[in-house]
């Protein structure tokens, strides 16, 4: 009996030290994302900054309006008679 309790404790300990090691690498794991994810956003966040600084810097492009001719307004006896009216 003496020698089961002792393996029972044994394996209990075991167990509860190797949940303490899995969650002690949870951690690492998780703060290493966590270093990566700010690294990342950090380089991001610069590259949006140099390109918004370089699109305030340069001259917008001038927009190219296409005027097409009006096409010439077809009189009908239906609008003959509401032009006359107003």
């Amino acid at each position: 009996m003496n020698s089961d309790q002792a393996r029972q404790r044994a394996e209990r300990n075991f167990k509860k030290e190797e949940r303490a090691q899995d969650g002690r690498n949870a951690m690492i794991e998780y703060e290493a994302q966590a270093v990566t994810t700010r690294k990342k956003t950090t380089r991001l966040k610069a590259l949006r900054l140099a390109k918004e600084a370089q699109a305030q810097t340069e001259a917008p492009p001038a927009k190219q309006t296409i005027r097409r001719p009006r096409a010439p307004r077809q009189i009908t006896a239906q609008t003959f008679c509401l032009d006359r009216h107003q």
